[in-house]
């Protein structure tokens, strides 16, 4: 397993008032280093934007518990998913997320890097990010929560250890 977050650059999309249109976005990359250099980073990484487990729980959980995180010193909650920008927009819209970060890894750069692309293909999403979460402090994994059973074509969708709920305890515990 890797001690540092891998150095990608990311595309994402941001608001921009001077763009004409219906659509007043522009792209925007975005390094690794701008996202991770100097702050305590939660990230949570999951297979898919507006999948059940994703929507109903991981990405509710971190969103609802943003307060104490913060009160517990970390800068950022991300979540990230090798989808586009698109996708996560409209997913973070739908969700009315207002604190965590999402974060598209659209062509799964990242999340090959790091180690977890897997093959969804018998789910139909071909290769997409193993469900985990991680504490990352100035560039450095601190530590990492890797849901079981981790492999290509899993029948399950485990959801044990990279919840909200994980995450705080050990930040409490590590106070």
């Amino acid at each position: 397993m890797r001690d540092t977050v891998p150095s990608v650059v990311f595309k994402t999309r941001v608001r921009d008032e001077s763009v004409e249109g219906p659509n007043p976005f522009r792209w925007q990359d975005l390094t690794t280093e701008e996202i991770f250099k100097g702050k305590k980073v939660i990230v949570f990484s999951l297979p898919g934007a507006f999948t059940p487990t994703c929507s109903s729980t991981h990405l509710p959980g971190y969103e609802e518990h943003y307060e104490e995180f913060k009160a517990l010193g970390v800068d950022q909650i991300v979540c990230l998913s090798v989808n586009d920008a698109f996708v996560m927009f409209q997913w973070g819209k739908q969700q009315g997320v207002k604190n965590v970060f999402l974060l598209p890894d659209g062509s799964g750069e990242f999340t090959r890097k790091m180690g977890m692309l897997v093959d969804k293909s018998n789910l139909g999403f071909g290769m997409r990010s193993w469900r985990y979460s991680m504490l990352v402090n100035d560039m450095k994994i601190e530590k990492i929560f890797t849901e079981p059973d981790f492999g290509d074509n899993c029948p399950t969708d485990p959801f044990e250890v990279s919840d909200a709920g994980t995450m705080l305890a050990y930040l409490k515990e590590a106070k």
